[in-house]
């Protein structure tokens, strides 16, 4: 007789988890929507224990995250990037512009125009994935895009040294410590030190990639009644 040591969630329990990751990220983002760096700064102190005078990281604690690393650290992160970088530059090459006037008085073409803004979001935690610092960061500054964020949470109370030195070095205009669902909604609709942008790179958890789905859209019709 086989023994099930786990079993896996049937569909029903499946449709119940996806129905509270719904109902938490739509009340975290009309939450923010309505009350802004309050809400923010309310959820990050619940869920990380997290609340410093400035969600953005100032030169001193950038330099302080750099400091913590070792040479070969710093260079190792520094390495990564540049073959990140160079095969940016190479796919970007690819991508040309055309003009064509294919009857007379009839002209056609494309154009490939970067976005004006990204936030770029990477997961902190016990094992911080320091690769999506370079592949956001690096490749979206690559394209051309001319306001480039990063954010990431705290680790055991504290920036992540090793994110934030990656985000750094790709060259993120502004680095904030601020991480999960208040993140995504921050970029999305704007809140505090924190303008809105026009896209969301990242990976993350079940409620990052659903806050995802829905802060850009609350964004747009936040952008409609103007």
């Amino acid at each position: 007789m086989p023994k099930i040591l786990k079993a896996g969630r049937t569909v029903e329990q499946g449709k119940a988890d996806a129905r509270k990751v719904r109902d938490t990220v739509v009340a975290i983002i009309d939450s923010i929507e309505e009350r802004g760096e309050d809400a923010v700064r309310e959820y990050s102190e619940k869920f990380d224990n997290w609340s410093p005078t400035s969600f953005k990281l100032s030169d001193r604690e950038i330099e302080a995250c750099l400091a913590a690393l070792t040479p070969r650290q710093v260079a190792d992160i520094c390495f990564a990037q540049e073959q990140i970088r160079r095969f940016a530059e190479i796919q970007k090459s690819t991508l040309k512009d055309v003009e064509v006037e294919t009857i007379p008085g009839v002209t056609l073409g494309q154009r490939n125009l970067p976005v004006e803004s990204v936030a770029c979001y990477v997961p902190g935690g016990k094992f911080p994935l320091v690769a999506s610092a370079h592949m956001g960061v690096v490749t979206a500054k690559v394209a051309g895009v001319k306001r480039v964020i990063a954010l990431s949470p705290p680790f055991e109370g504290r920036p992540n040294a090793a994110v934030v030195t990656a985000m750094y070095l790709a060259g993120a205009d502004e680095i904030f410590c601020l991480g999960g669902v208040q993140a995504i909604a921050a970029a999305a609709i704007g809140a505090g030190s924190i303008k809105p942008v026009a896209m969301i790179v990242g990976p993350g958890n079940a409620f990052v990639a659903e806050a995802k789905r829905r802060a850009i859209a609350q964004a747009a019709r936040v952008l409609r009644r103007g």
